[in-house]
């Protein structure tokens, strides 16, 4: 079976700024890393390659940097990676992003599954996972905690959800966004490290994946950020309760109790 991972380069500081002009993340001389969920997708595809067989390829859609990504997900142990690159694909939002990978999977071909993190960190939607599986009008299963079984014609999956879990089984091909519960993500050899520097990435264009000019980048996005703003700071204070554990303890339940916390 053949595997699709999709991974995204994000900024690893938590002190991003805001453009004020077109209302996105300034990348530019900030640090970036692997999104941190994605590495559990891609430690899951790695995983079922192993249980069920396969091939497993990466990709990801961003600029020329987010090679360092891809090469990450290599070193891992990864089959393939091929980076979605080009000046149309800037400004993306949600919509056109998944639409833009979905016709990357069409080109791929004979995919069975596609792996998504549960969300990234930057913008925290978990819109793309889902984004996919409508655009290319596949089953879905999202927050899934763990894979049951696998087949050549379905899926069976643990879904978390917030009064325990259902277990879904889904008819193949299918999208699947994956929680931080599924797995432990193995760390890259120096081996791997120095065989992924060696590796060709192919770097994909909108002619490459036949998308339409329309669907993609700002211009194809129906998604408009109006306003942008920091949330309110946080007013934090500490008081210390002092006394035999039974004072502490009444101390503590009337200090919540004035605070309507219980």
């Amino acid at each position: 079976m053949r595997i699709v991972v999709c991974i995204k380069q994000v900024p690893a500081s938590n002190d991003t700024k805001i453009d004020p002009e077109t209302k996105r993340i300034i990348r530019e001389g900030v640090k970036a890393i692997l999104n941190p969920f994605d590495t559990y997708a891609i430690e899951e595809g790695i995983q079922l390659r192993e249980r069920f067989g396969g091939e497993v390829i990466t990709i990801s859609m961003g600029p020329p940097k987010a090679e360092d990504i891809l090469r990450e997900a290599l070193s891992l142990g990864v089959d393939k990676a091929i980076l979605l690159s080009d000046k149309d694909f800037a400004g993306s939002d949600t919509w056109a992003t998944s639409y833009i990978l979905s016709r990357a999977i069409k080109r791929i071909g004979d995919v069975g599954l596609v792996i998504c993190g549960k969300q990234a960190i930057d913008g925290d939607t978990a819109q793309v996972g889902p984004g996919i599986a409508a655009h290319l009008s596949w089953g879905q299963a999202t927050y899934v905690m763990a894979v049951e079984d696998l087949s050549s014609s379905f899926i069976r999956v643990k879904r978390m959800h917030e009064d325990g879990y259902d277990i879904c089984e889904i008819s193949l091909p299918a999208v699947i966004t994956v929680v931080k519960d599924i797995n432990i993500p193995r760390v890259p050899t120096l081996k791997g490290r120095l065989a992924s520097l060696k590796r060709d990435i192919p770097v994909w264009k909108p002619e490459n994946i036949n998308a339409e000019k329309a669907k993609i980048g700002l211009d194809g996005s129906p998604t408009r950020v109006v306003k942008i703003e920091p949330p309110p700071s946080r007013h934090t204070s500490s008081k210390r309760i002092e006394g035999s554990a039974k004072e502490c303890a009444i101390s503590l339940l009337r200090e919540l109790r004035s605070r309507s916390l219980l």
